[in-house]
Parts: C-alpha cells; sequence; structure tokens
C-alpha cells in the first residue's frame, strides 16, 4: 500500500465520545464537534473509506485511515 503525505491528515480529539476538531480544515471554524458516531470512527480505525461531512461548512472529508492521533485523507488539508 502506497504511503499517505502528512499533508493528507488532520489531527482529531476524542472526548467523552465526541470527535472534535481544534479547528476545520475547509472554513477554520474553532472547536468544532463532529457528527461521526461510533462505528463510523471503528470504521476509519481499520482503514475503511470513511466519509466525515463537516458540520460548520459541510466540506467533505474522505478519511482513508486513522490512528490515535490524526485522520488520514484522500487530499491535502494542511500546507508542506
Amino acid at each position: 500500500m502506497e504511503m499517505i503525505p502528512f499533508t493528507h491528515t488532520w489531527p482529531y480529539e476524542m472526548m467523552m465520545g465526541d470527535i472534535y476538531f481544534q479547528s476545520c480544515p475547509f472554513c477554520h471554524e474553532e472547536q468544532v464537534r463532529t457528527n461521526m458516531k461510533k462505528a463510523e470512527f471503528q470504521r476509519a480505525h481499520e482503514g475503511i473509506k470513511t466519509r466525515l461531512i463537516m458540520p460548520c461548512c459541510h466540506g467533505v472529508m474522505t478519511i482513508l485511515e486513522a490512528d490515535d492521533d490524526y485522520f488520514w485523507t484522500d487530499k491535502p488539508l494542511r500546507k508542506g
């Protein structure tokens, strides 16, 4: 499998079972609580492609895999 570049990552935090972003990669809204369900989060951790629609701006993040700190996506979310 091809390695995903770090520019295609976005950090997340889990608090009380909810997934939060410090800021949205699309509209830059701060402290965004996602609507990601536990089953979707589990699929992302298993490396199953998962779509996440941001509640703030409806930007779509396609998560290819997840680790304990980052979502690894199919497009760049940060500058290299």
